[in-house]
């Protein structure tokens, strides 16, 4: 597929998706959702992508939110001829399919992520942020609120005080900000982003396809789950994972003493 929005790339094994708006700080709007939603059901059947790396064209933003007049005006007008936003929300690309993507997805986040592009964010496994990143959920100021699962993951990641804070005023946090309250993995200078991102694919890459997507199964499942229903959730993928190929690898290279080769079966 041709893509005008986004650049995805496969190279060795990670796929890069890249928004490609920087005229108007990569703002997400109806033809966005639309390739972002045909990239990753694409990399989801692709065995070939081992991890995925999302960020955004430019030096600014990762992504600064919706087009107003494409998305949020829309919706106004729809609910004003008697339609529901909730019918029209539903067709949208949503930071779920991120989560249910067997391979373990990174944000490297360049610069400003307001709105969906927090939410996106959020939405990916592991945080890489530039020491110019903001984050924030400006839509309280617009009149209305978070609709990308920004309020719920928020809320999870750094805790209800905070959450609120941050949902209720509007206000950006900046990148030692969202380290300190547990929103970003790694904080790093502009120039050292890549490298960072660079090296932690390269430690992800390292580990099997079958158990980095079992693990991440469980750790989302757990963010729903009560502690005993976690717990035997997890117990039911470790026990699966021993029918898995990587698993007496992972056992034979250790007794060998040798690196593993992990064919992700």
């Amino acid at each position: 597929m041709a893509y005008e929005t986004i650049i995805v790339e496969k190279k060795e094994g990670v796929c890069r998706i890249t928004f490609n708006r920087p005229q108007v700080l990569n703002a997400f709007n109806p033809a966005m959702s639309d390739e972002l939603k045909a990239a990753v059901k694409e990399i989801a059947s692709d065995k070939e992508v081992r991890v995925v790396v999302i960020t955004g064209a430019g030096e600014r933003a990762f992504m600064a939110g919706a087009d107003i007049d494409k998305t949020i005006s829309r919706w106004v007008e729809t609910t004003k001829k008697g339609g529901k936003v909730r019918d029209d929300h539903k067709v949208y690309f949503s930071p779920n399919m991120l989560e249910d993507l067997p391979q373990p997805v990174i944000a490297a986040i360049n610069g400003i992520a307001f709105g969906m592009g927090s939410e996106i964010a959020l939405g990916c496994d592991i945080r890489i942020a530039s020491e110019t990143a903001q984050f924030g959920q400006p839509e309280i100021k617009l009149g209305i609120m978070c609709g990308g699962g920004g309020s719920v993951r928020m809320t999870r990641l750094v805790g209800k005080t905070k959450a609120m804070e941050m949902c209720l005023t509007g206000d950006p946090i900046d990148a030692k900000e969202a380290y300190r309250i547990g929103l970003v993995n790694q904080v790093v200078p502009p120039a050292e982003l890549e490298n960072a991102v660079n090296a932690m694919v390269k430690k992800l890459m390292s580990k099997g396809a079958v158990a980095l997507d079992y693990t991440k199964k469980s750790v989302n499942a757990a963010m729903e789950m009560g502690l005993r229903e976690g717990v035997e959730n997890e117990g039911r993928l470790f026990s699966d994972i021993f029918k898995t190929e990587d698993a007496e690898e992972g056992a034979k290279a250790f007794l060998e003493k040798r690196k593993p080769n992990f064919k992700g079966k």
